[in-house]
């Protein structure tokens, strides 16, 4: 099979000359011009060099090493049964289910009119049917670190034939703590191979781990380093910790928001959030950790057909997920982490499309972590102060308690009995007070005859036993037995 031409200057898909499979697929998703990451990884990829690409979330880093990888693995296509003649020749590593499942979906796209065989492993699902589909045999294995460990142990997946490796995401691996399974999985790989490292971001940590592992790598960097991309625009407002929900959802009503990506930073107020917004009748609905893999997907599927609009979630689905004409990115809290707020924003805006990023800062941590954003993404951030509608109530959100103070302090009711003009008034009169209750105790004198309390009189009056009135008498038994009389001698 002949090597397809790479020009000195790729600007779309047609000038690749892949093959006609992957060419009719190329066609049918409408990839016609190429992003910046794509047209300079796919020709390096293409003649089989080590590839170390940074570029922003959203600009195609998931064809750009899909489609070379299958235009080299067509000279292994066949149609044979046997499962030896499917063995595992590419590995792509990722490090969250959603973007591992994202990802497998967009190679199997790729290649459905090719003899190629692709499956996804990850956590969170019974092992059986992805044991029955490692043994049935795959060219293309996606996975995440820790299930394709399991297989490995479990003697299910044999990777002593992989010709390629990728590492999607691989600063969020490290972040995740992923590096030991990494190195364990690596170490099970021929030394011989192409590895593709693809990240939004580049850390030390990230460089050292490329140069343990990729041999003389081209380095690709189509973006500054943790840049925002052009096209989102991007808010700051100063809103107090009560009143972020009300925020929101003036900002989706005021704007048309048909749907938006939602970020906080635990669990507990991802679920919280999402059962306010929906009382607030907003379509809602949570992805976070605590939630099976089944009801994550579901989750996702009904985003992506457009039954939810808004979807909160934690940083889980911050990273690579690609959900096309997402208008919207909200940051509820400010991310701990502040390479996380890049890969939140980067959720819309994708591929060239124009987004919004409104992010919520309550003042207190929230300053210092506005701080570090605006270090690493190197922009003047200016907190803009947020106006609610004057006919609106302010201070702390209604969260379904019966009663709740105002920003003044008073109860609802003290404030309508003064708007009424004298709320006092209008309460029925009390009751008149006995004055022998005010009065205070007075000891009765040593030579005073009243009459004791009965409870007094009762005891004086009871004969005392001398046996305490705790303790039961004994029951008398009838003898079952006479008792032996001793004989006279």
């Amino acid at each position: 099979m002949t090597e397809p031409v790479t020009p000195s200057r790729i600007d779309s898909f047609a000038q690749l000359q892949l093959a006609a499979p992957l060419a009719k697929a190329v066609a049918e998703l409408g990839y016609e011009s190429m992003t910046p990451i794509q047209a300079q990884a796919i020709p390096q990829v293409l003649q089989g060099l080590d590839v170390m690409g940074a570029a922003q979330t959203g600009t195609g880093k998931t064809a750009a090493f899909s489609l070379p990888l299958l235009q080299r693995m067509l000279a292994h296509e066949n149609t044979s049964t046997s499962p030896a003649r499917h063995p595992v020749r590419a590995l792509v590593l990722l490090p969250t289910r959603e973007l591992a499942d994202q990802v497998a979906q967009a190679i199997k796209s790729y290649a459905k009119y090719t003899q190629l065989r692709c499956t996804v492993v990850f956590g969170g699902m019974d092992m059986k049917p992805q044991t029955a589909e490692l043994k049935r045999g795959v060219e293309i294995l996606v996975a995440t670190p820790g299930r394709l460990l399991d297989h490995i142990e479990a003697k299910n997946a044999v990777l002593n034939q992989v010709e390629y490796v990728v590492l999607d995401e691989a600063d969020r691996m490290l972040d995740i703590g992923f590096l030991p399974d990494l190195q364990r999985i690596l170490s099970h790989l021929p030394k011989t191979r192409t590895t593709l490292l693809f990240s939004a971001t580049f850390s030390p940590e990230i460089r050292r781990l490329a140069g343990s592992y990729l041999q003389d790598p081209v380095t690709i960097e189509v973006a500054r380093p943790n840049e925002t991309a052009s096209t989102v625009e991007q808010h700051f407002y100063s809103v107090g910790e009560d009143d972020k929900r009300r925020a929101l959802k003036q900002i989706v009503r005021d704007r048309g928001i048909g749907q938006a990506f939602v970020f906080v930073n635990s669990k507990l107020g991802c679920a919280r959030l999402a059962r306010s917004m929906e009382r607030e009748g907003l379509k809602t609905s949570a992805l976070h950790g605590d939630k099976s893999q089944d009801e994550r997907l579901k989750s996702l599927d009904a985003f992506k057909r457009g039954e939810v609009e808004l979807l909160v979630c934690t940083d889980v689905a911050a990273r690579g997920l690609d959900i096309k004409d997402v208008p919207a990115v909200f940051n509820f809290d400010i991310p701990f982490n502040a390479e996380d707020y890049v890969h939140r924003i980067g959720r819309t805006g994708r591929a060239g499309a124009s987004g919004l990023a409104v992010s919520f800062a309550s003042g207190g941590n929230d300053a210092r972590l506005v701080a570090d954003i605006e270090k690493l993404i190197k922009k003047k951030i200016e907190l803009e102060p947020f106006a609610f509608p004057e006919n609106e109530p302010h201070g702390r959100f209604n969260q379904g308690r019966r009663l709740y103070e105002h920003e003044d302090g008073r109860p609802p009711r003290a404030r309508d009995d003064q708007r009424s003009g004298g709320g006092s008034a209008r309460r029925p009169a009390a009751a008149p007070r006995d004055p022998f209750f005010d009065q205070p105790y007075e000891a009765a004198a040593p030579g005073d005859t009243a009459v004791a309390p009965s409870w007094e009189a009762s005891a004086r009056g009871a004969a005392r036993s001398p046996v305490s009135a705790n303790i039961k008498p004994k029951r008398k038994l009838a003898a079952l037995f006479k008792p032996e009389v001793p004989s006279s001698s």
